[in-house]
């Protein structure tokens, strides 16, 4: 029968050069989804590790450059030439092993995994098939829950890290449609990869888009990738089923090459309704790999997973063993030059990580899990939380209003990273003070720190030579107000003002007409409560002693 009486269902074919490929789109009360199915999935992260060279080989690795620029012998498969590991892309792997609290594996092996691609010179990809680098690790990302009586609140979520292995990259296919042909780049064949594979912990495209924020940050926080989207530094696979609650798995279905957070987002949502619409319909689905069109917002069918691909494993047969040590196992012949000791990496992890700084906005600034997000995704998180260090006393809010607008819109139009801000989060902090005791206003707090960006210096010095603190002495705000009064028409004020009716409308639009006119005097420096109290008071006076009105 399909889809029950309470959903409707709208299909709309896009384009038919591909089978199976359609759109639909489901109507139904929000609060039924979760009821009826739940979601799981998995991904697989393809992380470019950041070296200077590629993985086996000494060829660059740099991004733009002409096609077919940098590629060795070995890149280019060439009889007779053979795989050197690079330490570094090691290094690398075990930073991020260890910061993703992953149990990293003293002895691991590199393996041939075969498979036909026309960027793929060799006919193989050397990875890590029977023994990868790490395993059993685990990351917490936050999640926000709804419930009854505490509204939404915040609790901490581990993912699971099933492993992480290197592995070579492979070239690009450009295709050209009009020549009907397809050329081949090497420039990115065998540049280093760390595959980072989690467990099926996922239950929403919100948790797997935290999760892949926050494991881009921490990978260049540590310096070990880049993160640049873009520049396919950070591609995501996603395996995705869904299952009525209590039931065993659903057949998954796998979406490759998810380039971004929102594409990740809008692959898992499509693929979720997609599901749910097939199942509803009387219909199974089809165990495959699909690929995800970000124009469209849709994934397309690429081929079925049902039949058994053999990749024909097999050892690597130039590469020995990679052998790690620790503190407690370095043999006499240690040689650091080429020999990697994991203590000595894991004293050199950073901190304060990520997810430290995501721990205390959720937690000790009480920021909702979007506005942490948003803090961490625009690299502004760690300055949030210095300029609260700083100066304990400042609201959460006056902080967090300065580095989305003032701090984020500078490094914008500087094109500058957070840590390459001259302003430092301390001096930051010294300037949110003098507004937070009204010693500036919001339009001075903005030019002083345009001029710290600009010039340097601290903000005490910059206000103070410019002569922009706000005037708070009453005896010299009466004055202005003194000189105000005699630039309007005072006589006609006073007929409509009534003493001690602050509320009135007529007496708010006299007393704003004179506070107008003093900051204009003071050059924007007068206090404005200041002035409307001395303002308010000069006008009571005046108007009690005025002749009666008419």
């Amino acid at each position: 029968m399909g889809i029950g009486g309470k959903y409707r269902l709208l299909q709309k074919p896009i384009w038919h050069h591909l089978n199976k490929t359609f759109v639909t789109q489901i109507k139904k009360k929000p609060s039924q989804l979760h009821n009826v199915w739940e979601s799981v999935i998995g991904l697989e992260i393809h992380a470019q590790i950041n070296t200077r060279s590629k993985l086996f080989s000494s060829a660059r690795n740099r991004f733009m450059e002409p096609p077919n620029f940098l590629v060795s012998d070995f890149d280019a498969a060439l009889p007779g030439t053979f795989p050197v590991l690079n330490k570094n892309c090691v290094e690398a792997a075990v930073f991020t092993s260890l910061a993703l609290n992953c149990k990293i594996n003293m002895k691991s092996y590199f393996d041939r995994k075969h498979y036909f691609y026309a960027d793929l010179p060799q006919g193989y990809q050397i990875t890590q098939q029977r023994k990868p680098i790490a395993v059993d690790g685990h990351f917490p990302i936050p999640i926000e829950e709804r419930h009854p009586e505490e509204g939404y609140i915040i609790r901490w979520k581990n993912i699971g890290i099933d492993q992480i292995q290197l592995e070579q990259d492979s070239g690009k296919s450009l295709h050209d449609d009009v020549e009907n042909s397809s050329l081949i780049d090497l420039n990115r064949a065998g540049v280093g990869l760390m595959e980072i594979v989690t467990s099926p912990d996922f239950s929403s495209s919100e948790e797997a888009a935290t999760f892949v924020t926050d494991l881009q940050l921490t990978m260049m926080r540590l310096g070990t990738c880049c993160g640049k989207v873009d520049e396919g530094q950070l591609r995501v696979d996603a395996n995705i089923s869904i299952r009525r609650p209590g039931e065993p798995l659903g057949v998954r279905s796998e979406v490759k090459n998810i380039a971004g957070i929102r594409g990740l987002q809008q692959a898992i949502e499509f693929e979720i309704s997609r599901q749910r619409i097939l199942l509803e319909s009387g219909q199974r689905v089809v165990n495959e790999t699909r690929d995800f069109n970000a124009e469209k917002g849709i994934t397309i069918s690429m081929r079925d997973k049902g039949e058994f691909q053999d990749y024909r494993f097999m050892p690597e047969p130039n590469l020995p063993p990679l052998i790690l040590y620790s503190d407690e196992t370095l043999p006499p012949s240690f040689d650091s030059s080429c020999d990697i000791n994991i203590d000595d990496i894991r004293r050199r992890l950073p901190h304060p990580m990520p997810v430290d700084i995501r721990r205390q906005l959720v937690e000790k600034y009480d920021l909702s899990l979007s506005d942490s997000t948003f803090l961490m995704e625009n690299g502004i998180g760690e300055y949030f939380v210095d300029i609260l260090v700083a100066a304990p006393n400042l609201t959460h809010l006056t902080a967090f209003d300065f580095v989305r607008s003032q701090l984020l819109g500078v490094m914008y139009a500087t094109n500058r990273r957070t840590k390459e801000c001259p302003v430092s989060p301390k001096q930051a902090a010294n300037l949110l003070v003098l507004l937070d005791n009204q010693d500036i206003n919001s339009d001075i707090m903005i030019q002083t720190f345009n001029v710290m960006v600009n010039e340097g210096g601290s903000p005490e010095e910059i206000i103070d030579s410019r002569s922009w603190r706000m005037i708070k002495d009453i005896s010299t705000i009466e004055k202005f107000c003194d000189e105000a009064l005699k630039t309007i028409n005072l006589e006609n004020m006073l007929k409509k003002y009534i003493p001690g009716k602050h509320k009135r409308p007529k007496n708010k639009k006299a007393v704003s007409t004179v506070v107008t006119a003093i900051i204009e005097l003071s050059k924007g420096r007068a206090h404005t409560k200041i002035a409307q109290n001395v303002a308010r008071h000069m006008l009571d006076k005046l108007s009690s002693n005025a002749p009666n009105k008419k």
